[in-house]
């Protein structure tokens, strides 16, 4: 739809700032989640307050971005600083919802990896926060893929009646078998790497953790099974590389070599969702090209 020659200036004017809209007032409430959810703490029951004095935030003062420039990071009430994280999640979060609909138009798909990505967002932060993953967030993922398993469902038994459904819903579709495999690609081998890690991490450094903790590894599994086998192959090498480089440069500085992995696997996500299909089929027509079957 977006890549549509015939849509005018004003349309995608119209349609960006919706995006916008949305992105931004999502990532206002995923700061909730982050710090909320941690806790065992009600997302809903209690208003957003100051974390310093415990006052009510007021409506004009709970404006996403906005209210904490025209408040210079401050509490209105307090005058102690507000995190400047607080900006830099609904700011990220409307980047990512942005950038979605532009790569992938505007699809059922692209809505739900827009619910993927914020998840994966929140993800990352508790995990860098606590080392630890919110299995509400992985669930959370994991019912995301539900609604296009039923649409691969039916492109497999009931071709005909999934034809007829409108290309804003079938757009992209995968194949059930690319959803069953994503499901266990990364996810078994993390998993196995984590068992066989366990005595090896404890004769050595004389504690007891994996390598890849579960948390990592359902991770991988719920985000395979939504996106499909050849987007988390891809997300799982960024991933891995990006947290390689990071981990490198966090031993230099600290000298600690545990780190959150979530974080970097998150990053990876958002990168093989967007481009993992294209650049996996992209190698492997690199990897299987015969010059010579060209000049016969």
């Amino acid at each position: 739809m977006l890549h549509n020659e015939f849509m005018e200036l004003p349309f995608y004017l119209m349609f960006y700032l919706i995006v916008f809209f949305y992105g931004i007032c999502i990532g206002s409430f995923l700061n909730v989640v982050i710090f909320r959810l941690p806790k065992n703490e009600s997302l809903i029951k209690r208003s957003s307050h100051c974390m310093t004095c415990g006052t009510k935030i007021r409506a004009r003062d709970n404006i996403p971005v906005l209210s904490w420039m025209l408040l210079k990071g401050k509490c209105r009430s307090c005058g102690e600083p507000i995190s400047k994280r607080y900006p830099i999640v609904e700011s990220l979060n409307c980047i990512i919802y942005l950038i979605t609909v532009t790569v992938l138009d505007f699809s059922l798909q692209s809505i739900l990896y827009c619910f993927f990505f914020s998840a994966l967002l929140c993800i990352a932060f508790i995990d860098w926060d606590t080392m630890e993953m919110d299995l509400r967030l992985l669930l959370f993922i994991a019912v995301l893929a539900v609604p296009d398993l039923v649409l691969s469902v039916l492109a497999l038994t009931v071709p005909e009646l999934f034809q007829n459904l409108p290309h804003f819903v079938t757009d992209q579709s995968l194949s059930l078998s690319s959803h069953l495999i994503g499901l266990l690609c990364i996810a078994l081998p993390f998993f196995l790497i984590g068992e066989i890690s366990i005595p090896i991490i404890e004769k050595k450094f004389g504690e007891r953790f994996r390598a890849i903790e579960l948390g990592d590894t359902v991770l991988m599994a719920c985000g395979g099974l939504l996106i499909g086998w050849k987007a988390v192959l891809v997300s799982a090498f960024f991933g891995i590389i990006i947290a390689g480089v990071c981990g490198m440069i966090l031993k230099k500085r600290g000298g600690e070599s545990k780190f959150a992995f979530g974080p970097y696997l998150a990053m990876g996500l958002f990168l093989g969702t967007l481009y993992g299909n294209q650049l996996f089929d992209w190698y492997i027509a690199w990897v299987t090209y015969d010059p010579y079957t060209m000049l016969a």
